[in-house]
């Protein structure tokens, strides 16, 4: 009896705990001006632009077990 008693005390440990983060993340969020946003979105588009170009996978690689995730991601 007194196990169940621990798992669920542990149990409700873990939900307030995810809760304290997903709240401290959502305040972070929050704090960005939309100037901030512009920004950070405007560097990202400009790390994009710089990166090199990638050749498009053939059908044949994206259909090919372990070349299909490689080929997945160097189509990005």
């Amino acid at each position: 009896m007194r196990l169940w008693k621990l798992l669920g005390l542990a149990g409700l440990t873990g939900v307030a705990a995810t809760g304290v983060v997903l709240a401290r993340s959502e305040r972070q969020r929050r704090a960005y001006t939309p100037d901030d946003v512009r920004a950070r979105l405007h560097e990202r588009h400009a790390g994009l632009a710089e990166a090199p170009e990638l050749a498009s996978p053939t059908p044949a690689e994206l259909t090919a077990g372990r070349t299909h995730r490689l080929a997945r991601l160097l189509r990005r």
